[in-house]
């Protein structure tokens, strides 16, 4: 079944667009250009997502072994390069699912699924659970982290849904629990309510239930509820706005003065227009201010122009491709620079049934990479990526810099013993290993 959000944006397309500049506190970064501001990014890159690494190797008996050769190779990156994975089982070939699935593994570690009300649960009692676990059989062995999205949000009822709300409050509480707790350990990232700053926008029974409680009880209800099903999973609250009712909402989800959540969701749309590098900067120091990591969950720049005076999109186009390449890596550069950043993901990986019908890809209708896919993954698989090689010293160790992740480490003895060993290098972690030969 296609999850496409756009089956359910279908009537109101600038729902999640982004309304204004969000009221920050000016920062020295204001003043500087963007190749000042990508320079100081990538300085926080080394000090940030790299670290020291040292490799020990050791004979049998405890003894250090100079001279043996040593070869480090990330296999995954601690931050999380995500997008959504809309479109399982759902695309015109079996070529084109072939290569979708190819190239999302090719560049992306996280995957966001669809769990719209409507869509996944269309007959009361019966929600799409076996599809989300042919899902997960195939990211789970590719190494592909999963978060569900979302689990609250009042844009469309269920066809089904009662009007009293008592009824509702028991069904919504009762169908974020049963994901939570039928995914958990699999499924460990959840977006549990979507888009508070804007609830009763769109008519449904949800929303005027959610605004008889108002923001603040209607998602704290539902963050308790996320809680008990599974206490040690990262719980998301999402929106679209980033400036001051957003952060306002944030601030008093507590419970003993404790945030309730555990990371911010922001969505950066940017069918409008790109946002200037200060901006995404600043946005990013005011959120870190709660003390909650940030996951940018929703990320859309367009690869073509929009048609004056229609809502219909232009195909992609060279000189969109062209824009659309200048920019992601100066994005992506600035939110892997900013410590307050855990993850980053992309809203639709190809054009094929993009949401608003914008060629807002990272491959294009037909699967093939636009200029964008290639230069993200000249980043995240190359510049970003561990893979270094030498011998150790005279105490038997070689040093290195690593990006927090995962690593595979390969040594051969100066006779010729082989060990690889796997080894988890985490941001706050000491990154030293001693491997046996």
């Amino acid at each position: 079944m296609d999850m496409n959000r756009r089956t359910f944006l279908r009537r109101t397309a600038g729902a999640a667009l982004w309304l204004g500049a969000p009221a920050v506190v000016p920062h020295a970064e204001d003043a500087f250009g963007d190749d000042d501001l990508l320079a100081r990014a990538r300085e926080r890159i080394a000090q940030h997502r790299q670290a020291a690494a040292v490799v020990a190797v050791r004979d049998g008996r405890g003894r250090p072994v100079p001279g043996a050769t040593v070869r480090v190779e990330q296999l995954r990156h601690q931050f999380l390069f995500g997008c959504n994975f809309f479109n399982f089982e759902a695309l015109p070939t079996a070529d084109q699912e072939d290569n979708y699935r190819q190239r999302f593994a090719g560049l992306m570690n996280y995957a966001t699924l669809g769990f719209y009300w409507p869509a996944y649960e269309p007959e009361r009692g019966q929600p799409l659970y076996d599809y989300t676990d042919k899902v997960l059989a195939w990211t789970s062995p590719h190494g592909i982290v999963c978060k569900g999205h979302p689990l609250v949000w009042d844009f469309a009822d269920p066809k089904w849904l009662p009007r009293d709300f008592a009824e509702i409050r028991a069904l919504s509480h009762g169908r974020v629990h049963d994901c939570i707790a039928r995914f958990k350990g699999r499924i460990n990232f959840w977006d549990v309510v979507n888009e508070p700053t804007a609830l009763g926008r769109f008519g449904t029974r949800l929303g005027e239930w959610a605004q008889s409680l108002g923001p603040v009880p209607y998602v704290k209800e539902h963050l308790q509820v996320a809680r008990a099903a599974a206490p040690d999973a990262t719980l998301l609250v999402n929106d679209y706005r980033a400036d001051p009712p957003y952060y306002r909402i944030l601030d008093a989800l507590r419970e003993n003065r404790r945030l309730m959540f555990d990371a911010v969701g922001i969505q950066s749309h940017m069918h409008a227009g790109t946002w200037p590098l200060a901006k995404l900067w600043d946005v990013c120091d005011t959120y870190a201010r709660l003390g909650r990591p940030i996951h940018f969950t929703e990320t859309t720049v367009v690869s073509t122009l929009q048609r004056s005076g229609e809502k219909k999109w232009q195909p992609t186009s060279a000189e969109g491709e062209a824009r659309q390449a200048d920019y992601v890596p100066k994005f992506y550069t600035m939110l892997f620079g900013h410590p307050a950043v855990d993850a980053v993901t992309w809203w639709d990986f190809s054009d094929y049934h993009a949401w608003m019908g914008a060629p807002a890809g990272l491959v294009r209708a037909d699967m093939s990479p636009k200029p964008a896919y290639d230069r993200l993954r000249e980043l995240v698989r190359g510049e970003w990526w561990t893979n270094t090689s030498g011998h150790t010293n005279a105490d038997g160790e070689f040093t290195l810099r690593a990006f927090h992740g995962t690593h595979r480490i390969t040594v051969e003895s100066p006779v010729g013993h082989v060990v690889l060993q796997d080894v988890g290098w985490l941001r706050g972690t000491e990154h030293r290993t001693f491997v046996i030969v």
